[in-house]
């Protein structure tokens, strides 16, 4: 049983990040926003609000509070949730490409096996939040990424290594500050002035990312690859850099702040 709900598990990851890439055209959504607004209304803890699997796309579900709500699963694409309340909410497997979670709160959420590419989450709330997916090109500038579980669970990989991807996602100006992103994938990212303090960055493939700026004091990029990666004006106070052999391929060390405060090995 165990196995089987394993395969099953690795089947529906699988939808969630490749099927959804080939669905470029979709039905009238199965609700509008005013029967949203009527289950919402009716919804408590034991009876929450059935959203489940259900096809929400292109809808302005703005400024809406859906922590009564049961969005598994849900076809959520271009839609609108603006200063909406998403806390604690489980969207596993949901479909998020370019949906609009500006200002939103999602603040210990649950997003697994989703594609949100593209999706604009400036100034949402992500403090405490697991998530392993596809962000490639999100704007996540100013976001509240704090205590985040964005890492691979080693100890759960019998599928194969499954983890976030925020290849060219926007992060200047955020707050990933404890957050853990072990072993994640953000080539080319912009994490300008961002704040980075005590975040784990183990094993990420930074390659071509800018840290112009940004505040890494504490943070560990241990194993990670920096290959053109930019760390002009940079706080590097007790930053480690374990297992950098080439210093050379950290550009703008010369600009940064607190060199010699970093752990370089």
């Amino acid at each position: 049983m165990l196995l089987k709900d394993k395969r099953m598990k690795k089947a529906l990851f699988s939808l969630g990040l490749v099927g959804t890439l080939f669905c470029t055209t979709s039905p009238a959504a199965d609700l509008d926003r005013p029967e949203v607004e009527k289950r919402l209304a009716n919804a408590d803890k034991t009876h929450p609000a059935d959203l489940k699997r259900k096809d929400l796309t292109d809808i302005d579900l703005s400024n809406l509070n859906f922590t009564q709500a049961d969005l598994w699963g849900s076809d959520l694409r271009r839609s609108n949730f603006n200063h909406s309340n998403l806390s604690g909410l489980n969207l596993d497997l949901s479909v998020l490409s370019k949906v609009n979670f500006s200002h939103a709160n999602l603040s210990k959420t649950s997003i697994f096996g989703v594609h949100v590419g593209s999706a604009n989450l400036s100034d949402a709330d992500l403090s405490d939040s697991r998530f392993i997916g596809v962000m490639d090109k999100a704007n996540l500038s100013n976001a509240n990424l704090s205590h985040a579980i964005w890492g691979a669970d080693m100890k759960n990989q019998s599928m194969g290594l499954m983890r976030a991807s925020l290849n060219n996602a926007n992060l200047s100006g955020a707050d990933l500050s404890y957050a853990n992103f072990d072993r994640a994938t953000m080539r080319y990212a912009n994490f300008s002035h961002a704040k980075l303090h005590k975040t784990v960055l183990f094993g990420v493939d930074l390659s071509g990312a800018d840290f112009s700026n940004a505040d890494l004091s504490g943070a560990d990029l241990t194993g990670t690859d920096l290959e053109d990666t930019n760390f002009s004006g940079a706080n590097l106070d007790g930053t480690r850099f374990a297992g950098i052999k080439d210093k050379s391929k950290l550009k703008g060390l010369s600009t940064s702040k607190n060199l010699d405060k970093a752990f370089i090995d």
